[in-house]
């Protein structure tokens, strides 16, 4: 038995977009080679914006599957296990200890870091939403059993609002979640997951905190340091240590950076 991690572009949405730029060149074919219209300027009209939305489409399509197949865990290039494998390797979790990854997806980080630490516990939450219906409870107990980790638990929950009490865990965990959520401050997501986290604790949370999504992260980085955290660092992801710039670039992953440290 082997892990499905699924890949962070899925194929439903590739095929989406495929068959919407489908749909747009054929009718587009139709209305100009069967007479539909027969007002030549509407018909010159609707055409050059069926054109404008196919490229736009086509272009999309192309990128998702470029996408799709860095994300990959059977290609070659692998960045999303390259990611994983990274963020977890900041987590250092005490034995008998117990470990919070926010937004575990499909649980690839939740058992990276439950291999690390196999004297620990490591519990996985997420909303499972529809925008990545692969991804599910099942679906993490499945790949845990694969892996052969038995310390790892999975539950629904809100990175909004943990339903965990202030200091409960050992080190708190996330990756590239927080930024899919609507919100004016992302900042208090942050603290909220940090809040959780004990005295001592350490955490890594990795996400694309450009300042358009999260604000100024020096300030922050200030603010939790002045708040009594003993050690905050932010690590640019995109300088060759998860991804090139040109890959964070054309990948819309530009501002990837890691919050490690311990409180």
């Amino acid at each position: 038995m082997k892990a499905d991690y699924k890949n962070w572009m899925p194929k439903g949405m590739i095929n989406g977009f495929a068959c919407a730029a489908i749909i747009c060149w054929v009718v587009f074919y139709v209305i100009n080679n069967f007479g539909l219209i027969t007002v030549q300027t509407i018909r010159s009209v609707v055409s050059v914006a069926l054109l404008v939305l196919w490229v736009m489409l086509l272009f999309m399509t192309v990128w998702m599957f470029l996408m799709h197949r860095a994300f990959s865990y059977d290609g070659k290039r692998q960045m999303s296990k390259q990611i994983i494998e990274g963020v977890s390797s900041y987590v250092d979790i005490p034995d008998g200890g117990k470990c919070l990854d926010v937004g575990c997806g499909s649980g690839a980080l939740s058992i990276a870091c439950a291999k690390r630490n196999p004297n620990a516990q490591i519990i996985g939450i997420d909303r499972w939403g529809k925008e990545y219906a692969s991804f599910s409870k099942n679906l993490c107990e499945s790949n845990s059993v694969a892996e052969g980790v038995n310390n790892t638990s999975f539950q629904q929950g809100d990175a909004c609002k943990l339903d965990f009490a202030d200091e409960t865990f050992d080190a708190v965990t996330s990756n590239y979640v927080y930024h899919n959520i609507p919100s004016k401050d992302r900042q208090a997501i942050l603290l909220e997951t940090l809040r959780t986290l004990k005295k001592g604790g350490t955490f890594a949370i990795h996400d694309i905190m450009s300042k358009g999504k999260y604000g100024d992260m020096k300030a922050f980085e200030k603010k939790l340091k002045d708040m009594g955290y003993e050690d905050v660092q932010l690590i640019d992801t995109t300088d060759g240590k998860f991804m090139s710039k040109w890959e964070s670039t054309w990948m819309g992953l530009s501002g990837s950076t890691l919050l490690v440290g311990t409180k």
